[in-house]
């Protein structure tokens, strides 16, 4: 069975294995005390702390599980030094008309599109990996087609 990569920078690796270790004892000792606190409540059936605390049990354990999972097929994003083509982990200076850019390409769980942080599965990251300097490159969005120029790539 294929499972998916997560490309990740090593700082990122490190916050979700810190996330994990946080979830796996403090929070699930944390549910767990309020579940034992509300059954001391007495009728289950009716008992709104209950069904809230067993709600936060899930949201925990699902959490630990996509963290787990994240961890578990993470690619860590290394950049090659001599290759000059848009890579995972490569920021590209670009131009669109008269604007110049700049985006660095990541893996989708890093991505944040409002600084640059772009995801290697987004339509923009997908035109520009492979890509050189000097290569022209469209994109189609919903307002149509953008041209971009490859400037350099870092």
């Amino acid at each position: 069975m294929e499972y998916e990569k997560h490309y990740l920078t090593a700082g990122r690796l490190e916050e979700l294995k810190k996330e994990l270790t946080e979830l796996k004892t403090k929070r699930r000792l944390e549910v767990a005390d309020r579940l034992r606190r509300a059954k001391e409540l007495g009728d289950l059936s009716e008992n709104s702390e209950y069904v809230e605390a067993r709600e936060e049990q899930s949201i925990v354990e699902s959490r630990i599980f996509e963290v787990e999972e994240m961890v578990k097929n993470a690619v860590l994003i290394k950049k090659d030094e001599g290759d000059k083509t848009v890579q995972v982990g490569s920021t590209v200076n670009v131009k669109k008309d008269d604007k110049e850019s700049k985006f660095s390409i990541v893996g989708s769980n890093e991505s944040k599109p409002e600084a640059g942080l772009i995801s290697n599965e987004s339509p923009l990251g997908k035109a520009f990996l492979n890509k050189k300097a000097g290569d022209v490159v469209k994109v189609n969005t919903p307002k149509g087609e953008v041209t971009y120029k490859i400037i350099s790539v870092e």
